[in-house]
């Protein structure tokens, strides 16, 4: 299976979508970029599609959106995500629920 390939553009609203708070890196990964938050990714992007980990509540209510799909990069769904159009309305707040949400989680031991 082939990754979808983000384009410049894809690459600057994902950027434009992270945050700027303590602790937020984005790095490259696998092709795309992904945010991190102390070392726990809590969002990605996925070709033209943003991905966010959230909690359980939240994770349901996104995937009832029409424009939700399971997050399966390489046919291998990661059940803490959604993936949504990165030009789809609302993502500023599921950007901030996955945020809170993986801030919650121990950090990562560093590289």
């Amino acid at each position: 299976m082939e990754m979808p390939r983000p384009t410049e553009a894809h690459r600057a609203a994902f950027r434009a979508l992270v945050p700027d708070a303590p602790g937020v890196e984005v790095r490259p990964m696998f092709g795309q970029l992904a945010a991190f938050v102390h070392g726990n990714m809590f969002m990605a992007l996925y070709g033209d599609r943003a991905t966010f980990k959230l909690a359980a509540a939240d994770l349901e209510a996104a995937r009832a959106r029409d424009d939700a799909e399971p997050f399966a990069p390489a046919g291998r769904t990661m059940r803490e995500y959604v993936a949504l159009p990165l030009a789809g309305p609302g993502l500023d707040g599921l950007v901030d629920r996955a945020l809170a949400y993986v801030s919650t989680l121990p950090p990562k031991p560093g590289r």
